[in-house]
């Protein structure tokens, strides 16, 4: 018994010194060596042109370089300039790096006098009004807030031709209380959150809050505290844009701070950014100057049930990226022989749908139902919701399930016992699956 369990004992430990001699002898991987402090080291003088316009030079000119310039302004490169407006002591820190790793250093930058040709610029003296200023979403205009294609279609340019908000449609989302204040000083920015923002539900674990909640009209709202004394950052070029610092946002979060500037007056911001989750949309927003009253434009066109498309072709507006049109009845036999219906493709977004503004409200207290007829390309669920244009959060949905494909079928939706009165009418077909197909739908009436 002894010999075998010596002779067993004696050939682990032979496996187990090869073993330790193959590891040890592995060759590891190099990542070059890191930056020393020399590398990080750089340079810096006015330039010939003016003296508070001051050129940096890295020591390094083989290190990729970002500069943090003290004064709200970032850069990159080995070589980079930055103005400074205003006198002061601004501290200029540059980080160099490899695939070894990296290194940073930081000098003073003292500017003796003020130079204020710097910020003459229209787009500085809109922002801040010339010292500071604060906006807000203009929540009582059509179009306040919406969401296109990325890149921008040639047809449309930058526009949210895939949504657009209706006036105060976000209402207790957590974004029409935000303020936004730009100063010319230092390039401070404050966002006054008053203790909530309006989330992408998509980027729901990727933001500046605490926490989320299911938010009643779409997406989340989150508890967020303000974010006072970050700066902002104006990149002039071929599409100008603003980029803030820390956990400052402006509008709807979709995971990004920087936001083209489509226009600015004296009155009026709009803006548009891209989505951190989908790269494929662009969000906007319009901001206007805190307390001023913008001309909400003309009211949008509302209609009467029954709509049946034949002598009152209603407009219905889309969301998620679907479409509208009024055709002939692709399939004019069996419950539906109808000359016109509504056509939809549905859209990318599984909440992709349509609505339409009613002129009345619809009173289910003797008619308790809404009917309407579609042609499903696949069997599923249609979701039908009702809100009130006044109270958006005041709303109803249900859902019912389309149960043979390619045929006309019809939809009841039982309403009975709801209280609140709805001038609104939405509907999903297809709901909660992206890309659902075409979809016809006919003769929504009440009964």
């Amino acid at each position: 018994m002894n010999a075998p369990t010596s002779i067993w004992r004696q050939n682990w430990t032979l496996l187990a010194i090869t073993l330790l001699i193959s590891v040890s002898c592995e060759k590891k991987p190099s990542l070059g060596d890191p930056p020393t402090a020399e590398d990080a080291e750089f340079t810096f003088m006015p330039s010939a042109s003016n003296q508070n316009i001051i050129e940096f030079t890295a020591n390094n000119a083989t290190l990729q370089a970002s500069w943090d310039f003290g004064n709200g302004a970032t850069g990159e490169g080995t070589s980079a300039t930055s103005p400074y407006p205003f006198a002061g002591t601004y501290t200029v820190t540059l980080t160099v790096q490899n695939s070894g790793g990296s290194a940073s250093s930081s000098q003073d930058v003292v500017i003796i006098q003020d130079d204020p040709s710097l910020v003459s610029s229209p787009i500085f003296n809109l922002l801040t009004g010339g010292s500071s200023k604060t906006w807000a979403v203009d929540s009582a205009s059509i179009g306040h807030m919406g969401v296109g294609p990325n890149p921008s279609s040639a047809s449309f340019g930058d526009y949210p031709e895939y949504w657009a908000a209706a006036a105060n449609d976000k209402s207790g989302a957590g974004i029409y209380n935000d303020r936004y204040t730009f100063h010319l000083q230092d390039y401070s920015f404050d966002h006054v959150t008053n203790g909530d923002i309006y989330v992408n539900a998509a980027s729901a674990g990727n933001a500046p809050f605490t926490d989320t909640a299911s938010c009643i009209v779409g997406d989340f709202t989150a508890s967020t505290p303000n974010a006072m004394g970050e700066t902002w950052t104006l990149n002039q070029g071929a599409d100008t844009s603003i980029t803030l610092s820390g956990n400052a946002m402006v509008g709807f979060w979709t995971g990004v701070q920087t936001y083209k500037i489509v226009s600015i007056d004296s009155n009026e911001i709009f803006l548009r950014y891209e989505d951190s989750q989908d790269a494929s949309l662009a969000w906007y927003i319009r901001l206007v100057p805190e307390g001023f009253v913008s001309d909400p434009g003309p009211p949008a066109a509302t209609y009467a049930l029954p709509i049946d498309f034949e002598a009152i072709q209603p407009t219905f507006t889309t969301f998620g990226n679907s479409t509208f049109g009024i055709v002939s009845n692709p399939d004019a036999t069996g419950a539906n022989t109808s000359a016109n219906v509504l056509e939809t493709v549905h859209g990318n977004e599984t909440w992709a749908g349509l609505l339409v503004n009613l002129d009345a409200k619809l009173d289910f207290g003797t008619e308790t139902t809404i009917k309407l007829m579609v042609w499903a390309p696949d069997t599923g669920t249609f979701r039908l919701k009702l809100e009130d244009q006044a109270a958006p959060t005041q709303f109803v949905e249900m859902d019912q399930y389309v149960t043979v494909a390619q045929t006309w079928t019809e939809l009841t939706f039982d309403l009975t016992g709801t209280g609140t009165l709805y001038d609104r009418l939405v509907i999903f077909p297809g709901w909660n699956v992206p890309n659902a197909g075409t979809f016809y739908v006919d003769n929504i009436k009440q009964e």
